[in-house]
């Protein structure tokens, strides 16, 4: 049975960097379209609202739902989201998890 995948990118701290998040911010907008059509891609939450009961709270959470892990894997090791990554690490400290969802 396959399984849908996660990829969550939590913002540990606030942006430092405006022009590298920008830059990053500018990436993924115009690879949208075709990480959608290759890898599956569906935003499930994009910096909305977020409390944290336990823990301390992130300055930012981004959720992405894709077909299965390999998908998840194959997008963020792909060469272009490895670029695109050095502009979003420059700009803050992040965590980021590849989990496996339920079918």
């Amino acid at each position: 049975m396959i399984k849908p995948a996660y990829i969550i990118a939590i913002r540990e701290t606030p942006i430092t960097d405006p022009e590298a998040i920008a830059e990053y911010s500018r990436r993924n907008r115009e690879m949208a379209a075709a990480w959608q059509a290759e890898y599956g891609i569906a935003p499930v939450a994009l910096y909305g609202e977020c409390d944290a009961p336990e823990g301390p709270a992130p300055d930012g959470v981004v959720i992405l739902r894709f077909p299965d892990m390999a998908s998840a894997r194959a997008w963020y090791a792909s060469p272009e989201y490895q670029e695109a990554i050095a502009f979003r690490t420059a700009a803050a400290q992040w965590r980021v998890l590849i989990v496996e969802g339920i079918a």
